[in-house]
């Protein structure tokens, strides 16, 4: 028993450093993103671009995403996690550099084009190496934390925002924001990963190793499909929030433009606190529960906020909102990846599914919202909610990987 136990000890060592290790490449992949995002009117403004041409710029970033995340396993499961998080971290610096050179020096929007393109690929491989190793990390320390991963990647999108503010209002050009992001990024990303869990052990003499399941096999699975509907379902929940909710608020109520970022923000908040109290919800409802009820929320949550009699009551409905959007997509990155052997290859393709809504969500509501107006058009995400509410059990863990403590 005594020689048991400092091998148990460093093993939960090593299972918390690759925890707050998971929870630095979370931060650092939200900050470089909305370092990209803040210096969009920068970038708008250098380059000259009418509102149609920002919208075929900006697709860049998305199509680069799109294009890798259903290849993102693949890459996994031939370069391990941490390769495949220090590829995907070079990309986007190097697709930053790219943006940041076609913006202020060459004034490109081809160069810049190609730099979201880059930027979008290594963001979507770095994502989907970082919800495995999580994923990893949950299975080692035995708990339920994939949500205050996210809420990493949160933080992270606030840090940048807030910097942008600082930078922007000191006249720093986008050259240096970009390219001190890219080095930061980068740097934090390779030192972090040196504390990532890696590949699974070796199985013992006697043992035969686990089968990697391939992507073609993760595709044809009916629960592994399913899983991607419902993360489907809480994405687009949460982008129609990200994209319209301000927009609602202002068309719908007639408030100031303010009133509008303040329930957007209380949205932000509420949804980042969620995730952050996310483990202690899982030890005491377990995860099927926990997707039920936070579903449940989002639907009152978005009810409230379009049918509210006034806009204080709107303002609380969208922080109820943001509760009931906080558990869907990292709970459902968990569920994917019970089996470690398949891990890989099903949080590729439950990404790729679920980040069809980030792409095609925000254009169809506005298409939506162009013959029952932006406010009504919400009401889309509340039957996703539902939708979702009602495929939350396939998130059980499956009988052959199923913990001893509730699903």
């Amino acid at each position: 028993m005594s020689s048991a136990a400092p091998v148990a000890a460093g093993a939960d060592r090593a299972g918390l450093r690759a925890r707050n290790a998971v929870f630095a490449a979370f931060v650092l992949n939200g900050f470089a993103f909305a370092c990209w995002v803040s210096r969009i009117p920068s970038v708008r403004d250098a380059l000259d671009l009418s509102p149609a041409g920002l919208s075929l710029l900006l697709l860049a970033l998305s199509v680069g995403s799109v294009v890798t995340m259903p290849l993102a396993g693949a890459v996994v499961m031939r370069l391990g996690r941490v390769r495949t998080v220090a590829a995907g971290a070079v990309a986007v610096a190097v697709g930053l550099l790219a943006v940041s050179a076609g913006a202020d020096a060459l004034t490109s929007v081809p160069v810049v084009a190609a730099g979201l393109v880059v930027q979008g690929a290594g963001t979507a491989a770095w994502d989907v190496a970082m919800n495995v190793e999580g994923a990893a990390v949950e299975r080692r320390l035995d708990r339920s934390i994939m949500s205050r991963f996210h809420a990493g990647y949160s933080l992270g999108t606030v840090l940048a925002a807030g910097l942008g503010v600082l930078l922007l209002a000191l006249d720093v050009p986008t050259w240096a924001h970009l390219g001190a992001a890219a080095v930061l990024a980068l740097t934090g990303a390779l030192l972090a990963v040196r504390s990532f869990l890696g590949a699974p052990p070796a199985p013992e003499p006697g043992e035969d190793a686990p089968r990697a399941v391939s992507l073609r096999t993760a595709w044809r699975e009916p629960r592994t499909l399913l899983l991607g509907l419902m993360v489907l379902c809480m994405a687009f929940v949460e982008g129609t929030a990200n994209d319209w909710l301000a927009v609602g608020a202002v068309d719908g109520y007639g408030t100031s433009h303010e009133v509008g970022v303040a329930a957007f923000g209380a949205f932000v908040v509420f949804m980042t606190v969620g995730r952050l109290l996310g483990p202690v919800v899982l030890e005491r409802t377990g995860r099927v529960a926990a997707l039920r009820g936070c579903a449940a929320l989002a639907v009152a949550g978005v009810l409230v906020f379009v049918l509210a009699p006034s806009v204080p009551v709107a303002v609380a409905g969208a922080a109820l909102w943001g509760v009931g959007t906080a558990l869907g997509f990292p709970l459902g990155m968990s569920a994917a990846a019970d089996d470690e052997a398949g891990a890989a290859a099903r949080v590729s393709v439950v990404s790729s599914v679920g980040y069809a809504a980030f792409l095609a969500g925000p254009p169809l509501l506005g298409l939506l919202a162009e013959h029952v107006g932006v406010l009504d058009a919400l009401l889309a995400a509340a039957v996703a909610s539902a939708l979702a509410l009602a495929l939350s059990g396939v998130a059980r863990p499956p009988a052959a990987v199923r913990p001893g403590s509730s699903p």
